[in-house]
This record gives structure tokens, sequence and C-alpha cells, in this order.
């Protein structure tokens, strides 16, 4: 096995470990809010790991720009859509969630 395809196992492995996170934040997080910034960050980076990954075994540089372009608008995407999800929860009348004060 080569490096590049060894990188490329290595960081395709990586974005689906960020995957597999993001997937567990959202199911034991308590509130919309918490959901919302797990998805936008650990997905994102779960994202850049897979595209890193996919980028060695790329068969060109146009092949390479596109998965550069198609990582770009999937963070656009993903922050867009998280900000409007954010703001309708909040007009909605979604509190954020708090911690429960513990008595010492």
């Amino acid at each position: 096995m080569e490096i590049p395809e060894l990188l490329s196992i290595i960081f395709l492995v990586t974005g689906a470990a960020f995957f597999m996170a993001g997937t567990i934040g959202l199911l034991r997080f308590p509130d919309v809010y918490t959901r919302l910034h797990v998805l936008a960050k650990v997905d994102n980076l779960g994202l850049g790991f897979i595209i890193l990954g996919l980028l060695f075994q790329a068969p060109g540089l146009m092949a390479a720009l596109k998965i550069i372009v198609i990582w770009l608008l999937a963070l656009a995407a993903s922050s867009t859509v998280s900000f409007l999800i954010a703001r309708q929860a909040l007009n909605r009348g979604v509190a954020p969630w708090k911690a429960k004060e513990q008595k010492i």
C-alpha cells in the first residue's frame, strides 16, 4: 500500500469517526441549540476529513477543485441552515437549556 492510499484511508476513517461523534451528540444533547452546535461543528470537521481523504484519490486537478467547491458549498449551507433553525426556535419561544444548579 502506497503512502497516498494510506493517508486517504486514515482521513476517511477519521472523518467517519467525527460523523459518528456528531450522531451521538445529536442523540444525547438536551435541546435544539446544543444539537445544532454539535452538528455544525463536528459534521463540518468530519466532512473536511472526508474531503481531504478524497483529494488523495482525485484523478486530476479539476476533480480536486470540484471536491473543494462542494465542501465549501456544504459549509455555507450548514451554517446557514443552522442559523435559520436556531432563529426559528428562538422565535417560537424554545428556551436554551440550562444546567441544574448543584447544592453543596
